[in-house]
């Protein structure tokens, strides 16, 4: 048995390595740096049916500490409040405009057809994509132009802060954090050009325009569920400098409010985060169960084993350190970490299935995968 705990331990370093990394070291959105210029700035939300969300949004980017920019939201055919709201900001503030979108036509998802509409009617030199669930410290804005003009950027996105409530909220959402800052050490998306180090969170992405209208827009990626990612490996293949922050403390999203929405927005996601590589997904899939949910397995049967012992406590460090770095519930991460990890496999089974066999509801419709 000892081979098997020396094949756990080996990736785990790795995977604390990177956090480490990620923790001490990584890009974050929080970091300021001085404005040389301020360009004007076309801030643009897709809405759907977001009564409960649009307004605060909407107050947090009327907080920013930059006042070059334009608000647009696009109503996605609600069938709430979200027009009658974002209409009164827009009664009294001139920095919101509302526009109705247009009909779903065939071969685009209803979120990439909603960002290209407003990339049409967008006049800023930069354009930031942001969620209507999101919500942004008053300098998201002028920060993300900071890092643009310091590193010469052409594209930055930011992982948000998640809010979570609800026990599945605190239990499975924080993985997210976990499979980025385990397994991606930021500064490789713009050191290292190959595609392979693609990363974006379409919460807050930022363009140049030139650069978005060149890499084809969303019109490129109409049809693609992992729209934000594609958009990435577009511009990276095309020579672009892209760089994806930490939005800790910057950018805060709650994305799901109950169990059922984790698991269906999740299912939607997942599989595409691996490009859609049976072998990608196969190989993290084996990694996470491997490392982070069989070592619990073992342990009553092997509870005098220092190998294992020391992979237990390396799982215990690594939560723990995001946990703090990251504003997720200690305890919970800390105590039921290998359920979480568990449960977020199935859901990645489930996603690899329902792309190859199946198709997926989402906020009233149905998206085809072929």
């Amino acid at each position: 048995m000892l081979w098997l705990f020396w094949i756990i331990l080996i990736p785990l370093i790795v995977l604390t390595a990177t956090m480490l990394f990620n923790s001490l070291f990584g890009p974050f959105l929080k970091r300021r740096h001085d404005l040389k210029f301020h360009p004007r700035v076309s801030v643009l939300i897709p809405a759907r049916n977001e009564e409960k969300n649009i307004a605060t949004c909407l107050d947090h980017l009327l907080a920013q500490d930059y006042d070059s920019f334009e608000i647009i939201v696009l109503d996605d055919h609600s069938q709430d409040r979200t027009p009658a709201i974002v209409n009164d900001y827009a009664r009294n503030h001139a920095h919101v405009i509302l526009i109705n979108g247009q009909t779903l036509p065939p071969g685009w998802t209803g979120k990439n057809w909603a960002c290209h509409q407003l990339a049409q009617v967008a006049v800023g030199d930069i354009i930031i994509f942001t969620d209507a669930d999101t919500q942004h410290g008053p300098a998201a804005i002028s920060n993300s132009l900071g890092w643009m003009q310091k590193y010469q950027l052409d594209m930055l996105s930011a992982f948000p802060q998640q809010i979570t409530k609800t026990f599945s909220e605190k239990l499975i959402v924080p993985v997210i954090d976990f499979f980025v800052y385990g397994l991606l050490p930021l500064w490789t998306t713009y050191f290292f050009k190959s595609a392979a180090f693609a990363a974006a969170n379409g919460q807050w992405i930022v363009f140049k325009k030139t650069v978005y209208e060149e890499i084809g827009g969303h019109q490129s990626v109409k049809n693609e569920i992992v729209e934000d990612v594609e958009l990435n490996r577009l511009a990276r293949r095309q020579g672009f400098k892209t760089l994806t922050l930490a939005g800790t403390k910057t950018v805060f999203c709650r994305m799901y409010h109950s169990a059922g929405e984790i698991w269906h927005g999740f299912t939607k996601n997942f599989y595409g985060l691996t490009g859609h590589r049976s072998h990608v997904f196969l190989l993290i899939e084996l990694l996470l169960l491997g490392c982070c949910v069989l070592p619990y397995v073992l342990w009553p049967f092997y509870p005098q084993s220092a190998l294992l012992s020391i992979i237990l406590l390396l799982n215990i460090f690594i939560r723990a350190v995001l946990a703090v770095r990251f504003k997720h519930p200690l305890l919970i991460s800390v105590v039921l970490h290998p359920f979480a990890i568990l449960y977020a496999a199935i859901i990645g089974i489930n996603s690899f299935y329902q792309f190859h066999w199946g198709h997926f509801q989402w906020k009233d419709r149905t998206i085809q995968f072929h």
